[in-house]
């Protein structure tokens, strides 16, 4: 009893959080509070704290004349201090002395391979059921581990970040505030965390950095704090997430990292007064933007930059240096008390021009003076005195003024180019000279899958605009769309592209529409447009959470939200234009390039607000989608200057007379009104949160296409267990062949693969015989029987079939060939020749039974190296069997029954030869076989068949050979080779005892 109280006590004390033993305490004789000034865990770090103070503090203290003065200086300096020390805090990681004992811990408990980086640990408490176990959380690359022992009982749980479905913030009755994981199905909370923000941030990194290394390998190559699963640490995570964060509101190029955040005063030379807010440097660009609620910032390329000084002294007056930003970096290092800047622009910066397709075949009447065209007019008066106010190009100010003008709708003249503005597209471009021409030069006369999709769909991209009856905008669609297939290949061409692209036209010239299109598919809408368009899956995961936090009475109308997800994946798919018409739909675009996705968000939730009540009274979905219909075809542009031609004329007069009108400018500014409070920030943190259900229920729906006979819970355990394996490969090395030919384009079936040694792990673990040998020749030629393409790597479908040869109860029913397995088990070692036609006779598993005789007889004969190889082999497969004498007597028996023969029939077809001839030959291979019986399996290694294979055919090759006939009738004859192969395999024993053998597996590697 007192050991279990002992280790106990050791686990659940061993905690940062508990208060310090030791302390040293600040009291002024009047006072009744005592002030902590300093706090240790050992003596001896108390005593240098005091040795610190009497250093630095002591002396000083004799200078004041009264003890309030001593406790307000001491409270500062302490302040100071603490201040000083978050900072760093930043940048440092745990206690050195501390971390190195809780990485002992981590290793010792949960035994993972050493490659295995800890990242960062937390004390909490794990509810089983009802009741809560005090331990430790441990947050590594690639784990997530939690350790508890509570008198004797001993509690530890390992979950990799792959394995994860649901990871958020909950809070019930049980539990204030808690950590809720979904995985495999099952619920771990994690409560009484010290800083249980702290630590879901950085749970919610690591699920996402896993997600995005392992299906994404170029994600991280231009950071190297994260390119290495070896180098991750908590600053790293924090950085890259910053980044992201950094980028994604100013709208920058991928390329760009925060290096350094200051807080600073801004001059608004609009406002005429200072606005408080922060200084964000990368390596390119100059980022600032306020926090004193006034919502304006501005973005200034160092490029651009003409002279840069502060109120006494010029840091830098120069152009186009790609120091500028570290000359800031070092001069706000050197003068801390510097918060107001300056910034001069040059003036060579000109606002993007813009030359599209609309003003080809819609050019603008100036003499036009009809209440449209004056209202046009109107709001480009409205726009230039905006741009004299707060500046026109890449440095602008965007204020709330700016979004108030978008909501009311930008000009048909101006659409480009602030198109370009808001995307951050216009620094792609002019960082970038010559790139689009080089790439329609090179993508020219390219033949592709891609390119004949991208064929197909140019007729179909707004075929009622006068702009794509012509070959003048078809060619520049073609041109646009096949250089963007041959610069993201990963993408390539993917239907609605080419109906977005074709509205980037009409506005945009020909180069900046491929760079609206680049931002757009690469930066505002990530993973929209490849196979599986995870990325507006998740989005309409989070539109269906916005649904149910503001529109509760349509919830409870609907408790199924998924109508709404099938109803909209077109809608965030082409941002609304293949619902609305053209002279309406790009005004939702204008929302969408300032907002980005929030914009789309807002106006569907609007959409569905406007037809509530109609919604509420349909009795089907089809009724639903009819009511949503009839709304998208009523919206209109009342202020639209485009003419009839252009304008798209969705319903017939009659109907547009029996049917109200919707504004689509009233429509967007219900939006904002209703809707405008929902955050960017929220948005992508619900991202993350939903992007990890996605994928899981992508796989979940995806793997049973696998195999129609696999039942449900072994499909599901398998399957895991083969991802896991590919992972593990993945998991500590970012040059792996899985991960370097990971295509995360494929179906989920071929995207996770393994190499021969990871198959070979694998398979030990679930085949069914003893010996299990990782390093088998067995398994070496069974992946090279299922590894189609030579490429060294197999994936989950070919895995599948090769284990099911041998575990006939997983895939076969009882109406199978009851010598389907020794059929396989002989088939495997006649791999190296005919190796097509005995591919395509294994890879047929689901019609094993149709047209059997004919592949049989297709395959060819083995000859006497691979005979005496297939001998060798099945002494390994008996060997440690009860029954292994009576296996080895009768594969004696099958291989001299089989000389026998074969002597007989060469004596009966030979004529130009004395049968004599024969003789030493069959004499040799017989002892061969003889001597072959004594093998065991550490004499039978790989190197062996590899020289066997590649030996060139010799006299004595070409003398005999055996079919598979007569192979397969000699082993039918020994009914103990029979029973032996067809023993029942206890599957479900098998997947359990590889999940808990497959990490230890590889630690003990």
């Amino acid at each position: 009893i007192m050991s279990l109280l002992v280790g106990t006590l050791d686990t659940v004390l061993d905690s940062t959080s508990k208060v310090a033993p030791y302390r040293i305490l600040h009291h002024t004789p009047d006072s009744q509070v005592y002030w902590t000034i300093a706090c240790g865990v050992t003596k001896e770090e108390i005593v240098q704290h005091w040795d610190w103070l009497q250093q630095n503090i002591m002396r000083t203290l004799s200078v004041f004349d009264s003890s309030e003065d001593i406790t307000s200086f001491v409270q500062g300096k302490i302040r100071g201090l603490i201040a000083e020390e978050g900072k760093s805090s930043l940048v440092l990681e745990e206690d050195p002395e501390k971390f190195r004992e809780a990485l002992l811990r981590f290793e010792k408990w949960f035994e993972l391979p050493p490659k295995e980086k800890l990242v960062t640990y937390y004390s909490c408490s794990y509810w089983r059921g009802k009741v809560p176990c005090q331990g430790w959380l441990y947050l590594s690359t690639n784990f997530l581990c939690f350790y508890s022992y509570l008198l004797g009982a001993e509690v530890k749980l390992i979950i990799s970040w792959d394995e994860i479905w649901r990871l958020e913030k909950t809070s019930n009755v049980i539990l204030t505030e808690s950590i809720h994981v979904l995985a495999h199905g099952e619920d771990h909370y994690f409560s009484m965390l010290m800083h249980l923000n702290e630590t879901f941030v950085i749970m919610e990194q690591l699920a996402d950095y896993s997600i995005k290394r392992l299906f994404d390998k170029e994600a991280f190559q231009r950071e190297p704090a994260l390119s290495d699963p070896m180098q991750i640490t908590k600053r790293g995570l924090e950085a890259h997430a910053k980044s992201e964060q950094f980028r994604t509101f100013f709208r920058l190029p991928k390329e760009e990292n925060l290096l350094e955040v200051h807080e600073s005063f801004l001059w608004v030379p609009f406002s005429h007064f200072n606005t408080l807010g922060k200084i964000c440097l990368s390596e390119n660009y100059l980022c600032f933007a306020s926090q004193d609620g006034s919502q304006c910032h501005v973005i200034i390329p160092m490029r651009e930059v003409n002279t840069l000084h502060t109120d006494e002294s010029v840091v830098c007056q120069h152009c186009l240096l790609p120091g500028t930003c570290q000359s800031l970096i070092n001069h706000f290092e050197d003068n801390p008390e510097d918060v107001t800047l300056m910034v001069g622009q040059k003036d060579s910066s000109k606002a993007v021009s813009t030359e599209a397709l609309m003003t080809v075949f819609h050019p603008q009447d100036v003499e036009n003076l009809d209440p449209k065209m004056l209202k046009e007019k109107m709001k480009e008066q409205s726009w230039n005195i905006h741009f004299s106010e707060y500046g026109r190009g890449t440095s602008m100010f965007f204020t709330r003024k700016t979004r108030d003008l978008i909501v009311r709708g930008v000009p048909e003249a101006l659409r480009g180019e602030l198109w370009m503005l808001f995307s951050g597209a216009v620094n792609d471009m002019a960082t970038h000279p010559g790139y689009y021409t080089d790439l329609v030069e090179q993508s020219l006369g390219t033949s592709t899958l891609a390119t004949d999709e991208i064929e197909r769909d140019l007729h179909r991209s707004l075929p009622e605009h006068p702009a794509f009856q012509s070959d003048t905008g078809i060619s520049a669609l073609r041109r646009v769309l096949t250089a963007y297939a041959y610069r993201n290949p990963k993408i390539g061409y993917c239907q609605a592209m080419n109906i977005l692209t074709s509205v980037l036209l009409l506005y945009a010239k020909e180069e900046e529409a491929f760079w609206l299109l680049v931002a757009v598919c690469e930066r505002m809408l990530p993973d929209y447009f490849n196979r599986r368009i995870i990325g507006a899956l998740v989005d309409q995961a989070v539109f269906e959470d916005l649904i149910r936090e503001n529109l509760p009475q349509l919830v409870e109308h609907m408790t199924d939200l998924s109508f709404f997800s099938s109803v909209s994946l077109s809608w965030f798919l082409t941002l609304f234009i293949s619902v609305l018409p053209i002279e309406s739909a790009v005004n939702v675009v204008d929302c969408f390039f300032y907002d980005g996705i929030k914009a789309i968000l807002q106006l569907g939730l609007a959409v569905l607000d406007y037809n509530m009540e109609a919604l509420i009274s349909c009795h089907d979905d089809a009724e639903a989608v009819t009511i949503l219909n009839k709304f998208f075809d009523s919206v209109t542009n009342k202020d639209s200057p485009l003419p009839p031609t252009v304008q798209q004329a969705s319903m017939s007069n009659n109907d547009k007379a029996s049917h109200f009108n919707v504004d689509i400018s009233e429509l967007i500014k219900e939006a904002y009104e209703k809707y405008g409070n929902i955050r960017s920030e929220e948005v992508e943190s619900s991202r993350k949160r939903n992007k990890l259900h996605v994928i899981q229920t992508l796989e979940d729906t995806t793997k049973q296409n696998v195999v129609v006979r696999f039942s449900a819970s072994h499909l599901d355990r398998l399957y895991n267990l083969f991802k896991r394996q590919h992972f593990l490969c993945c998991y500590w090395t970012m040059k792996s062949p899985a991960l370097l030919h990971h295509d995360p384009s494929l179906a989920y079936l071929e995207q996770y693969q393994l190499g021969f040694q990871q198959f070979s792990m694998l398979f030990s673990l679930l085949e069914p015989w003893a010996f299990c040998n990782p390093k088998s020749t067995l398994s070496l030629w069974i992946f090279r029987l299922i590894d189609e393409n030579q490429d060294g790597l197999v994936n989950f479908k070919e895995f599948c079939c090769a284990l099911g040869k041998f575990t006939r109860s997983l895939l076969f029913d009882n109406a199978a060939i009851n010598l389907s397995i020794p059929t396989a088990k002989i088939c495997t070692f006649f791999s190296r020749r005919g190796k097509v036609d005995l591919q395509a006779y294994l890879k047929q598993w689901q019609n094993e039974i149709l047209k059997k005789e004919e592949t049989i007889k297709d395959l060819p004969r083995i000859n006497q190296t691979q005979f005496i190889q297939f001998s060798k082999t099945l002494y390994n497969i008996f060997h440690g069997d009860p029954e292994e004498e009576s296996l080895y007597q009768a594969v004696a028996h099958v291989t001299s029954l089989l000389l026998r023969m074969e002597e007989v029939g060469r004596r009966l077809h030979e004529s130009s030869s004395p049968p004599e001839s024969t003789k030493p030959a069959n004499t040799a291979a017989a002892e061969s076989s003889t001597q072959e019986a004594s093998t065991t399996p550490e004499n039978s290694d790989t190197s062996s068949s590899f020289n066997s294979q590649d030996a060139g055919p010799d006299l004595t090759e070409l003398d005999w050979s055996f079919s598979f006939e007569q192979v397969l009738a000699s082993l039918l004859n020994e009914p103990t080779i029979v029973r032996f192969f067809e023993r029942p395999v206890d599957i479900q024993t098998k997947l359990g005892q590889a999940r808990v053998a497959q990490l230890k597996l590889k630690a003990n590697k």
